[in-house]
């Protein structure tokens, strides 16, 4: 029993500790804020909890069932890095591009389809901004790794589902008080930081399209070399 459940407390944390740094959700504040411009806070409060959701759905479901779905399709984990890398590199660009409005403020929308917000809720906003290509593919990377043995699978899902609550549930938290944070920022500085922040988020999908691609031409080198 105290071997199960300290496997169980151990997965947890691994899985929380892989993916929080990935998803980085107080990193992506800024950015969230920048691409729901007018929003009021009820609607941001919809939308922070239906990205949270998406975002457990894509984490628990890429633990769960990646590694199965991806060979299903005949996908390889570094395909689906230089794909997502692209995605990212395109959205961080449109951001980097993006003008600001003269007067810093922006219109307030009052109302938004319940459709409209769970459009935008899962794209751009959940995937390639919170979930990306780089969270799914470490979390594909852990549940691959998983422990073998019955047993030890009995009490990975549980664990592997609760890992993935609470990293939604940090993802709830920051884009639920992202407002607050703006405010205690002030105009200036939040302009300053979502400039750099879509520069990180456009080096890092660099990155993730680069590690696809090196794992790419090392398989292709490595096949070459023992013909």
């Amino acid at each position: 029993m105290q071997a199960g459940l300290a496997e169980f407390v151990r997965t947890v944390l691994l899985i929380v500790g892989a993916l929080f740094p990935i998803v980085n959700p107080l990193g992506n504040v800024p950015i969230f804020l920048s691409m729901t411009p007018g929003f009021t806070p009820d609607m941001r409060t919809v939308l922070a909890r239906k990205i949270a959701l998406n975002g457990f759905l894509l984490l628990a479901g890429s633990i769960l069932v990646g590694t199965h779905v991806l060979a299903f399709f005949g996908i390889s984990l570094p395909v689906v890095q230089v794909g997502g890398g692209m995605v990212v590199i395109a959205t961080a660009w449109s951001l980097l591009n993006r003008r600001d409005d003269p007067e810093g403020k922006h219109e307030t929308r009052a109302s938004a389809s319940a459709a409209d917000l769970s459009s935008r809720a899962f794209y751009p906003l959940t995937m390639p901004l919170t979930v990306g290509p780089g969270s799914i593919s470490v979390a594909i990377a852990v549940g691959a790794n998983r422990p073998q043995g019955v047993e030890l699978n009995w009490s990975y899902l549980p664990a592997a589902i609760l890992g993935a609550v609470l990293v939604a549930i940090t993802i709830y938290l920051s884009y639920r008080f992202a407002q607050s944070v703006a405010r205690a920022l002030g105009d200036t500085a939040m302009k300053v930081i979502i400039r750099l922040s879509s520069f990180i988020l456009l080096c890092i999908g660099v990155q993730i399209g680069w590690n696809g691609v090196s794992a790419l031409l090392r398989s292709v080198l490595g096949h070459s070399g023992r013909v």
